[in-house]
């Protein structure tokens, strides 16, 4: 550096430090902004906390646990199974916040497993009375011999549903899950895949007040948006289908057919290119008996400039599931 620069310089260089934040930095003003319930702002800071001590898992804790307070249970499960993937046993409570995610987002019988995990490996532990009080919530802490035997015909109902709906048969669709709703009222998937058959089998108004008095309930669902996404496009409700779409762009839930519900509706409501990082993202060796999976990836590559990708996916599709081959292939645009 030349002299005359040095005298322009208020400073002498050579001894001002720097200030580079750590974690810790990041991380207490994380806590404070959660403190304040200013979530997205915490979430930014816990972000940064976690970018600068990716090792340190207090750090991601915490961030699930601002994104469970903030409604994304997604996404703190996500967080929690990423903790228990590096760190393990060192960190057993992950197993009782994703139960307790789990439950907030209706899958009762994952919240069952994780709640258990986490009693069988930390007895005593910090979060054992709420365990215990979340699996008498769930009323199967003393399970008896007919829990199989509901759960089979549970299975029995859901697969013969899954197959009319696959096939856009509604009006075999809707008495089965009509008659699911009554005899599993707490089987979340059937009331909205009801409402889906019931939307696509010409009922459209009521279909769409029943998804519209179920978010009110519980504003986080992703069933709701994925379906009220779907209904409001076809309707021609762009903007209100567009809230729905932005309500899930930073959804990734963990279950492989959540993922593809995700995949499906971007691709459904003609955000193709969103879908298409979404459906390579999935799991294929979990989503083969899904037709809607090779269709709607085949629909959303067509029109992302891919059209030998989407005529091998929709080949593939049509050779595992024969009625696909019903349909005109991923150029035509009118789909279902």
């Amino acid at each position: 550096m030349h002299t005359s620069q040095k005298m322009r310089t208020p400073l002498n260089v050579d001894k001002v430090i720097p200030f580079i934040p750590e974690g810790d930095f990041y991380f207490t003003k994380g806590v404070e902004a959660f403190q304040k319930r200013k979530f997205d702002i915490a979430v930014k800071w816990m972000k940064k906390a976690v970018e600068a001590s990716p090792e340190e898992p207090l750090f991601r804790c915490q961030l699930s646990i601002i994104y469970t307070e903030a409604g994304a249970y997604h996404m703190a499960n996500q967080v929690l199974t990423e903790v228990l993937e590096a760190h393990g046993e060192e960190y057993v409570d992950c197993y009782y916040l994703i139960a307790n995610n789990f439950a907030h987002l209706g899958l009762m019988n994952d919240a069952l497993k994780s709640a258990q995990q986490y009693l069988d490996q930390a007895p005593e532990g910090e979060f054992r009375q709420e365990a215990e009080e979340l699996l008498e919530f769930l009323d199967i802490e003393d399970e008896d011999e007919d829990w199989d035997g509901i759960d089979d015909e549970l299975l029995i109902f859901q697969e013969t549903a899954f197959y009319h709906l696959e096939r856009q048969e509604w009006d075999h669709a809707l008495p089965l899950l009509h008659e699911m709703m009554a005899l599993f009222p707490d089987h979340v998937t059937a009331k909205h895949e009801y409402s889906f058959a019931l939307f696509f089998s010409g009922e459209e108004a009521e279909a769409i007040a029943l998804e519209e008095k179920w978010l009110e309930q519980e504003p986080q669902s992703l069933f709701c948006h994925t379906n009220l996404a779907v209904f409001y496009n076809r309707t021609g409700e762009t903007d209100k289908a567009a809230a729905h779409i932005e309500a899930l762009f930073n959804v990734y839930p963990l279950h492989s057919q959540q993922k593809l519900r995700v995949a499906v509706t971007l691709a459904r409501t003609g955000y193709y290119p969103e879908a298409v990082q979404r459906f390579k993202a999935l799991p294929k060796s979990y989503l083969q008996g899904h037709a809607s999976y090779y269709k709607w990836y085949s629909i959303a590559a067509f029109h992302t400039g891919n059209p030998s990708k989407a005529l091998t996916l929709w080949e593939e599709g049509c050779k595992r599931h024969p009625f696909l081959s019903k349909d005109e292939g991923p150029w035509i645009h009118n789909h279902q």
